[in-house]
């Protein structure tokens, strides 16, 4: 990460703003975002129906809400197809597209996840003064 030079110069920004990835941890990582950006990065262009199998535990409603902000946003593409019925198919655009090494670099972060199951079974079975953990006494 770069660090800014004057810190002191920020002083005045809200601490939720003065983050610089802030935003596109909202746009990237919001809920149910990663795993419809994967479904279609990996397996290619899908119809709604598609998606809801591959995705089980997704609602209707969250799919098909999330769907429109990734459209908003310029990360999935939706094409309209006027046949008897309609046909309406969603993938994944080049702006997407270009989230792959991140999500790359995160895939190779997840080999320390058994770092931190451990870190937190460590931390849950300490005792902590002035915890609720703690015993008390009387």
């Amino acid at each position: 990460m770069t660090q800014h030079t004057n810190p002191a110069a920020r002083i005045d920004v809200a601490p939720e703003q003065a983050c610089p990835i802030a935003p596109v941890v909202d746009i990237v990582f919001s809920r149910w975002t990663t795993p419809i950006l994967w479904a279609l990065h990996e397996y290619g262009r899908h119809r709604f129906v598609e998606l809801e199998r591959r995705i089980t535990s997704i609602t209707p409603k969250v799919l098909t809400d999330r769907l429109r902000q990734l459209e908003r946003d310029g990360l999935v593409v939706r094409t309209y197809h006027p046949e008897v019925p309609p046909r309406v198919e969603y993938e994944i655009s080049e702006l997407g597209r270009s989230l792959g090494p991140m999500f790359a670099a995160l895939s190779e972060w997840s080999v320390n996840l058994d770092t931190v199951e451990q870190a937190r079974r460590e931390y849950d079975t300490k005792e902590r003064p002035g915890s609720r953990r703690a015993v008390r006494h009387g």
